[in-house]
């Protein structure tokens, strides 16, 4: 409690709450710009920490990360662009509500579930740091594979009445994800004798081409068939949730922060995993899982909570052991050890007072952030009052500059318009976009950790259930998968009895 309150004391100084305030400031824009996601913002900014003390350098850092969380669902919610890929399951609900007129209340209900997740997340951090960190070492190559298998499978299993078309769209992300040279043979794979490659497809040209650029096709196509409610002026006005979606919201966003937070810490797992199972777990146990896709206020407010709370969880294997959780944790990583802090376990020993500033700082930038985007929700709204005919020149426009700032190549500019020509097809096809964008996320690390495995086994397939965390992610793979079927068989049964009543 000592280093706690010490914490605060620096925490609350001027200067790092300047630092603290202006850089989840800088977060927000930037997650609300598709392409443009923390890791970028950071690593443009790290020529600006050089000379900062330690302690506000980490603060500004951190401060930009858990800010982009905010930002990302406003174009997820506003334009069905997510900003990055922990933005992507705000577009299942979110984009609806903004298409009935409650965009004000869901970005007002994103940005209080991402306040809760974030503080509960930082208590959790208080107190969890050093268990959760052991916990973390016990994942080896086989429960991560399993732990995305899982991922992958809650995903599909949200395609009720698609199972068939989830399957093949995941299939695709999969095949996609496979691009590039091969990290354990540098074999050249489905390059097509492409340098450009040879990396790999980056998985941001692919959520800007599918849900921006093939949502902007999609409504071009429609954009005669467009009525307008005369009561979407006046519910555009309302920048608050009601009573009773705050009643509906409140248990999926205490029950979603733990769970993000909990994925969060998993090094590699981020908030497009804690996202996407929030999603997957609230609908399962929903009283109105078929609302789920059509603006369900709960849908949206439990991935944004998940996802915050894993941006706090992904700081704790950076901070106790120095293996960084995800690709911003990364790139602070290598911006601390050049200000000269050493993360690992002897941080907490040898340097207490900088993580106990970050903690405290986290508290304070959550309340910042909250405040800032509940005041812009006003503001955000009109862009929604934007002429079809300027707003999606726009939307194209703001996809081909994040896209060229990814690598700066117009190669990237073929892949994205090919992207959102898919995203269109699937759109008028009705195959599910979000199980084709998370396999193309996580399969390489998928591939890697499935062929790591084997290899520390001799090929025995064995390994896969070696250990009770094994066992556990195969059983929620499997119940995950049989859910939906079961919910069907149930629904079928009980119409059959009241036809047979009726009769």
């Amino acid at each position: 409690m000592e280093g706690f309150f010490e914490g605060l004391l620096t925490a609350i100084q001027p200067i790092n709450i300047f630092w603290c305030v202006l850089g989840g400031f800088l977060g927000t824009v930037v997650g609300m710009l598709p392409g443009l996601g923390p890791a970028t913002a950071v690593a443009v900014l790290i020529p600006v920490t050089f000379g900062m003390d330690p302690t506000s350098a980490i603060i500004l850092m951190a401060a930009i990360y858990y800010g982009a969380m905010y930002g990302g669902s406003r174009s997820s919610i506003l334009l069905n662009t997510p900003g990055d890929g922990s933005a992507i399951a705000a577009t299942f609900d979110g984009y609806p509500m903004s298409r009935k007129g409650q965009a004000g209340q869901a970005m007002a209900i994103s940005a209080v579930a991402s306040f809760i997740g974030g503080v509960l997340a930082t208590i959790g951090f208080v107190f969890l740091a050093k268990p959760l960190a052991s916990f973390a070492l016990k994942f080896g190559p086989s429960e991560y594979f399993l732990l995305m298998l899982l991922t992958l499978s809650a995903i599909v299993s949200l395609s009720v009445g698609k199972i068939i078309k989830g399957f093949i769209a995941m299939s695709l992300g999969l095949l996609l994800s496979t691009i590039g040279i091969d990290p354990q043979t540098g074999i050249h794979r489905f390059t097509m004798g492409s340098p450009h490659l040879s990396e790999g497809i980056d998985f941001l040209i692919v959520i800007i081409g599918v849900y921006a650029v093939g949502e902007v096709f999609y409504n071009f196509l429609t954009i005669h068939k467009e009525k307008k409610d005369p009561d979407d002026k006046d519910s555009m006005k309302k920048v608050w949730f009601t009573k009773e979606q705050w009643k509906r919201s409140r248990w999926p966003i205490l029950r979603s922060a733990p769970l993000g937070f909990i994925i969060g810490v998993l090094p590699g797992a981020g908030g497009s995993i804690a996202s996407m199972i929030s999603y997957s777990t609230e609908k399962q146990i929903s009283k109105r899982p078929d609302e789920f896709g059509k603006g369900a206020v709960e849908g949206l407010a439990a991935p944004e909570s998940a996802n915050n709370a894993a941006s706090v969880g992904a700081m704790i294997p950076l901070l106790t052991m120095g293996i960084p959780g995800s690709g911003t944790t990364a790139v602070m990583l290598g911006a601390l050890i050049m200000l000269g802090v050493r993360p690992g376990p002897m941080l907490f020993e040898n340097d207490p007072g900088v993580v106990w500033s970050l903690i405290n700082s986290m508290f304070i930038g959550n309340i910042a952030l909250v405040i800032l985007n509940v005041l812009l929700v006003g503001l955000l709204v009109r862009v929604l009052k934007t002429p079809a005919q300027v707003l999606y020149p726009i939307i194209i426009m703001l996809a081909f500059i994040g896209t060229y700032t990814l690598s700066y190549s117009t190669m990237d500019f073929y892949l994205l318009l090919l992207f959102g020509v898919i995203g269109l097809f699937m759109k008028v096809m009705g195959f599910p976009i979000a199980p084709l964008v998370l396999a193309l996320i996580v399969g390489t690390d998928m591939e890697q950790n499935f062929r790591m495995a084997l290899t520390s086994s001799n090929g025995s397939l064995g390994i896969f259930f070696s250990s009770w965390i094994s066992i556990l992610l195969i059983v929620l793979t499997v119940l995950s998968l049989c859910y939906p079927l079961l919910i069907k068989l149930l629904n079928s049964r009980n119409k059959n009895k009241t036809n047979t009543v009726a009769g």
